[in-house]
């Protein structure tokens, strides 16, 4: 069983490592809040006090962190400790540019970027959908206890596709506010327009953003969008994204800011 570390314990990385504990994986935790690392601690996992400590033994690194400074950070942090052959698997939402950077800083490791979708449901269940470029062969078992892997490519293009899914969804959902604010302007029953749209192509959508029990920060979108946006010119998406640095909360799922966009 490949010792594992594992960095980044937010509501998506928690319950992911939790995955790995309970498939029997010896593992390692950081959190740059150490407290959050408690009950994975209580069920068995070490707790590191730095990166380094943390990779210094393992033979699978895997990082989901809030963004592309917080894995360079890590990476510089991490990369003097990492065994020779090690698998690093990066599992955050950081574009492929950061995705290429450290790959260009990790030459000892073999890198595989696998970002996720879904939110803390999926990641509890074991049921994310797992977009994985790069060599995959030698950890695609162990991303099978969280969830099902399509591969995308070469390595890089994993975080580029979840830059194009992140950014239909997130400026999805902001349409989807806006087409409820257009109902309330119009006198229309919430519930009917909800259940009509819910019934439509945005079903997926309208679903997401009335979501209860489970979590994706608002402010994340903001960095999602973010990162779209500073790739192409993407002008329905740039529209989203003012929104959503309007009214984004940090710490608020993004439901509570498609509820703010409809209010706005």
């Amino acid at each position: 069983m490949e010792h594992i570390a594992f960095l980044g314990l937010g509501h998506m990385g928690a319950p992911m490592a939790r995955r790995l504990l309970a498939a029997g994986h010896p593992l390692t935790v950081w959190n740059r809040t150490a407290d959050k690392a408690g009950p994975l601690v209580a069920e068995g996992a070490a707790l590191a006090a730095s990166p380094a400590g943390a990779v210094r033994d393992a033979d699978v690194v895997i990082t989901m962190l809030a963004g592309p400074d917080a894995l360079e950070a890590v990476a510089r942090a991490a990369g003097e400790a990492l065994r020779p052959g090690v698998h690093w698997i990066e599992m955050s939402t950081v574009g492929p540019d950061a995705v290429l950077r450290l790959a260009a800083r990790l030459p000892r490791a073999t890198l595989v970027d696998a970002p996720v979708m879904g939110s803390t449901d999926k990641a509890a269940a074991g049921a994310l959908g797992i977009l994985a470029g790069g060599d995959t062969a030698g950890v695609e078992h162990l991303l099978a206890h969280l969830g099902s892997v399509t591969r995308t490519g070469p390595l890089g293009s994993g975080a580029a596709l979840k830059l194009v899914l992140n950014s239909a969804v997130i400026s999805g959902i902001a349409v989807v506010a806006e087409a409820l604010r257009l109902a309330d302007a119009l006198g229309l029953d919430g519930d009917t327009v909800r259940t009509a749209l819910a019934n439509g192509p945005l079903a997926g959508v309208v679903a997401r953003a009335h979501a209860e029990g489970v979590h994706f920060d608002a402010t994340l979108a903001v960095k999602d969008l973010d990162l779209a946006t500073r790739t192409a010119r993407l002008p329905a998406v740039e529209a989203a994204l003012e929104h959503y640095r309007r009214v984004a909360e940090p710490g608020e799922d993004i439901s509570r800011a498609a509820a703010r966009i409809r209010t706005a």
